[in-house]
This record gives structure tokens, C-alpha cells and sequence, in this order.
């Protein structure tokens, strides 16, 4: 067969077909992987080289559609059913990619590569029980380089298992790799105190790390983080200005105005009228959705509704926004862009909230509700109205400056690159607190605000605040978040593992004078 006329003919078609993907010519890579796969249908890698020609040409519905069919025919391959699951799970084909993940073939293979491969999948879709399973798998095959403890380190993190963290990150960072990830992780598991922290190591760091590198931005960050701990602000404002100004060096320039026009554009298709028109209430478990800013306390209030015997917490999804690109059948990585907005013109609402259900309704693990935590959804509170009328939204509100100063000392690498400059930062504040303002004049009632102070102050009669609105009853013990064993993999991972405390109630005042021009843009006058 390697030298028939037939399989000679096949690597050529191969060959051109790569060829033309390489040149950027999708539409004749599309055609010549289409004749391939009519000779060789079981041929997974051209079908998922299919799949990625028209993802290319914004055809996603036909390459969520190429990458199932490639699922059908993996045969006994763990690493073929690892490369299908990590396609399925990055275009929100959550059952399917799941569906590989339980592959037989992963139950027996001895690749530890493979199995970390495919506990970062189990990673991605929060299963973060299944990715420590299978981290531990590769370990005991002989896995020890410095990312695989890292990785392993996030995962003990997660599954809350935080004295074994602490130490695989500290043999992680001996190894002498990934200083900077694992420096910043490191310095948030705990909180630091005189002579229990790793402030020298950390300068040493800095001045080794190439300076304007990703590391040198992540060391600077857990710098500042340690140094505030020990309550030594001049150096570590001195260390958050470093790294702030290091990350918004690596990033493009925050286009404000971009963003003020994609608002412009939504609000002006998200009036009343439109979201009147919702669709009919599908059966099975309820979404409740928690929005607000990042490091508005979300994660926290999940850890709370969580407690709850009828409630269970799924993390943070990007189920919804996936499902609303597939409805549109526009391709992209971001929550939402003007070409998304757009093609969302007229979609079939109910169907974009039966699609979401489909992947997501396994998370409520048979319970009423199930907790939908991704706090930039709030962009999306008008779809998730229409498409789920049955769905609860709760917007975590905290304090302006203490909202804006937890946001400047996170890292979030490119996430939210708004967040490592004053004015971008006040920018997008401004802006979410007037598309808030939006949908609650739209939808009435349709959205219950929960202050952060009242959270932290008062648990219990938070959560019993969200279960009125939701209709359950109050349970006690709701409010103690140690009761929570649950994973979790947010920057709170390690904090919302201790007792609620207020420290983080106006906690931007220790660096006031510093902050005053921030305050000056956020609060005016």
C-alpha cells in the first residue's frame, strides 16, 4: 500500500492540501481535504484539518460538525482522542469532548505526555478531580520536569489540597523553570508573614528574569503581593507599578473607544422591546448566572450558593458565549465582538438556550440549579434573558476603588488587559457600571444586585437574599464557605479556602496617595 499508485496519489493530496492551509488559500485546503476524506473517511487528522480550513473561512457550525465526526473514528488512540477532545472542548462541544476523555483507550495508555495532555482538557472543562487523577497517573511514569509540577501544583490548588501545592511549587521553583507562574502562584497560596515568605528569593528573581518578559511582570506581581502582606508598601507599590507597567507594555494599546462603540452597538439592540420577546422556559435543571467584575467576589458567592443542597457550583463556563458563536455561526475567542453582534441579529433564541442546556445540564449533578460563574457574562445578561427565561442572574456589585485596585494587583496576562493602566482601567469601569444600568432599566427585576460588603459582613443573609430570589428555602450553615469542598480554579482558589473576612472593604486606602488618580477617574467629583 506505501508505494500503490493510490496511497502515492493520497500523500500528494496531503501535501497539497497543507500547502494551501499553510498559504492561506481555506477554501482550496477545504476542497482538497473533502476528496481525501471521501477516500479515507476514518482519516482523523484530515478531517480535523477540515475542520480547521473552515473555522478559517468563519464556518463554524460545519467544523463543530467535521471535529464530531472525527470523534467517531479514533479507534484504539489515546493521543487521537486526546487531539479531538482538546478541538471539541475549545469550539463549546462540551458532551462530545467528554465523550473522548472516557475514551477507552485513555483507561489503559502508559503516555504520560498524553495524560497530561489530557488532564489539561479535564482542566478546561473543570473537572479538576479527573485532571489531578490523571496528573498523578503520569507521575507515577516518571513525569517530574518543572512545568509538569507546576501544572500538578495548580491542580493540589484547586482540589484544595494546599500544604501539598505550597511544596510541589516551592520543588517546582528549585528545578529552576516557569519562575515567574509559579513565583505568583506561590505567594497567593498564603498569606506571607516575617520570616515565612520568600521576598529575597523573589528580588533575586526579578533581577535574573529578562526585563520586560511575561516572568519579569509575574515576579514583580508576587513581589508586591508578599511585600503587602508584610505590610511594607513603599516597595511594594514600587513592585505592582513594575509589573503593571510590564504587562501593558506586552499588550496592545487598551482601544477604549472600541469598547465604548461595541456597548453603543448592544444597547442599542438590547432595548425593551427586544427583550420582551423571550423564549419559552426549557425543562430540566435552572442556570443561575453570577456576573460582576472580575475580583467582585463571585467566586466567593458561588462558594456560598454552592452549600446549598439544591445548588451546585460549575465554575466558570464559557458554555453560553460558545453557544451564542454556534447560533450566529461566527468564529471567535472573544466573549463578544461587533461581528458576533451582528450575526446574532435575528437567531433562533430558543434554540441557542436548549444548545446551552444540552452541554452544560450535567454539571447540576442532579440537582435544581446549577451555578453558571463568569463574570464577564454580564455582557451577555441580555441573550442569557431571552434564551433562558428560566435562568437566575445575580450581579455581584463591589465598591468602585476597592473593585478597580483589586483588578490593577491581579495578573490576569491577557485576559483583561484593561486592567494594568488607570485609565483603561476607569474606562471599562465606566462603562460596565452604564451597561449594568442598561439592563436593569430593560429587564426589570430580572437582575438581583448583591453588594460584596454585604457578603462578607453578613453571609448568611446574603445567600438568603439569592434563595429568595431564586425560590428555595434557606438552609443554615450556607454561609460558611469551609464547608465547601468542592474544586475551585479562580485567583481566589486558595482565599475562598479560609473564613469570610472584610479585609478587602476599602483595603485601596493603605496606598491612597498613590491611587488618587485613579480615584480621580473612577470617582469624579
Amino acid at each position: 500500500m506505501a508505494s500503490s499508485p493510490q496511497a502515492i496519489a493520497d500523500r500528494a493530496l496531503w501535501q497539497q492540501a497543507r500547502l494551501h492551509l499553510h498559504d492561506g488559500r481555506y477554501a482550496e485546503a477545504q476542497r482538497a481535504f473533502v476528496r481525501l476524506l471521501e477516500r479515507h473517511p476514518a482519516l482523523v487528522p484530515a478531517r480535523l484539518m477540515c475542520a480547521a480550513t473552515l473555522l478559517a473561512q468563519g464556518r463554524l457550525r460545519e467544523a463543530c460538525e467535521q471535529t464530531r465526526r472525527a470523534a467517531g473514528t479514533i479507534g484504539d488512540d489515546a493521543a487521537l482522542a486526546c487531539r479531538v477532545a482538546q478541538a471539541l472542548s475549545a469550539l463549546g462541544e462540551t458532551n462530545a469532548a467528554r465523550a473522548c476523555l472516557a475514551h477507552p483507550a485513555v483507561a489503559s495508555t502508559r503516555s504520560g505526555a498524553v495524560l497530561v495532555a489530557l488532564a489539561h482538557v479535564h482542566q478546561g472543562l473543570g473537572e479538576h478531580p479527573r485532571a489531578l487523577a490523571l496528573m498523578e497517573r503520569a507521575r507515577a511514569l516518571g513525569h517530574a520536569d518543572p512545568d509538569f509540577r507546576y501544572y500538578r501544583a495548580l491542580q493540589l490548588q484547586f482540589n484544595g489540597r494546599l500544604d501539598e501545592a505550597e511544596a510541589e511549587m516551592e520543588a517546582c521553583l528549585r528545578q529552576g523553570a516557569t519562575l515567574g507562574r509559579a513565583s505568583l502562584s506561590l505567594a497567593r497560596i498564603r498569606r506571607q508573614r516575617p520570616g515565612a515568605n520568600h521576598v529575597d528569593a523573589l528580588r533575586a528573581r526579578l533581577r535574573q528574569a529578562p526585563a520586560g518578559s511575561e516572568d519579569h511582570a509575574a515576579i514583580a506581581f508576587a513581589l508586591h503581593k508578599e511585600l503587602d502582606d508584610l505590610d511594607d508598601r513603599a516597595p511594594a507599590w514600587e513592585a505592582l507599578q513594575l509589573a503593571n507597567a510590564t504587562m501593558a507594555a506586552r499588550l496592545p494599546p487598551c482601544d477604549s473607544g472600541a469598547e465604548a462603540a461595541l456597548f453603543d452597538a448592544l444597547v442599542a439592540r438590547s432595548g425593551a422591546a427586544e427583550l420582551a420577546n423571550v423564549a419559552a422556559p426549557a425543562p430540566g435543571p435552572a442556570p443561575v448566572f453570577v456576573v460582576g467584575l472580575p475580583r467582585s467576589g463571585t467566586t466567593l458567592l458561588e462558594r456560598v450558593l454552592g452549600n446549598h443542597s439544591r445548588m451546585a457550583a460549575a465554575g466558570e463556563l464559557d458554555d453560553f458565549p460558545r453557544q451564542l458563536r454556534w447560533c450566529a455561526d461566527r468564529h471567535g475567542h472573544g466573549l463578544l465582538d461587533h461581528a458576533l453582534l451582528q450575526a446574532s441579529d435575528g437567531i433562533d433564541h430558543a434554540l441557542l438556550g436548549q444548545r446551552y442546556l444540552a452541554q452544560t445540564r450535567w454539571r447540576a449533578q442532579g440537582r435544581d440549579f446549577f451555578i453558571d460563574k463568569l463574570p464577564p457574562n454580564f455582557m451577555l445578561l441580555g441573550f442569557i434573558h431571552r434564551a433562558l427565561p428560566q435562568a437566575r442572574i445575580v450581579h455581584v456589585s463591589r465598591a468602585p476603588m476597592d473593585v478597580c485596585f483589586s483588578n490593577y494587583r491581579a495578573m490576569f496576562g491577557s485576559a483583561y488587559h484593561y486592567s494594568y493602566g488607570f485609565d483603561s482601567l476607569a474606562r471599562h469601569h465606566r462603562q460596565y457600571r452604564r451597561l449594568m444600568a442598561h439592563w436593569h432599566a430593560a429587564m426589570p427585576g430580572a437582575v438581583l444586585d448583591l453588594p460584596y460588603e454585604l457578603l462578607v459582613r453578613d453571609s448568611e443573609a446574603a445567600a438568603r437574599r439569592v434563595f429568595d430570589f431564586c425560590g428555595l428555602p434557606f438552609e443554615p450553615g450556607c454561609g460558611d464557605t469551609r464547608r465547601n469542598t468542592s474544586a475551585v480554579a479562580t485567583l481566589s482558589a486558595a482565599q475562598v479556602r479560609q473564613p469570610i473576612h472584610a479585609r478587602g472593604i476599602g483595603e485601596w486606602r493603605r496606598y491612597e496617595r498613590q491611587l488618587a488618580p485613579l480615584r480621580a477617574l473612577v470617582e469624579p467629583g
